[in-house]
């Protein structure tokens, strides 16, 4: 088998996830899509901003980032 510089991708299978969020979170997410749209010109649905908000959020969040890197 050859040996490839590029190792094999990760599943990149979407994971589909439900939730529900109070009212003012609601009214939140909806006023950051607005600036968002103000921000970029183009409008994207809360759908498509809402994993790429938690993934920053995530990555941001430097005891989050210890606490996976000392159970590796």
């Amino acid at each position: 088998m050859p040996e490839l510089k590029l190792g094999q991708l990760p599943d990149r299978t979407p994971v589909k996830l439900n939730i529900s969020v109070m009212p003012d979170l609601a009214i939140d997410l909806a006023a950051y899509a607005a600036l968002y749209r103000e921000a970029y010109g183009r409008e994207e649905a809360l759908a498509d901003l809402i994993p790429a908000m938690l993934s920053a959020f995530l990555n941001g969040d430097r005891a989050f980032a210890r606490s996976r890197s000392t159970r590796k």
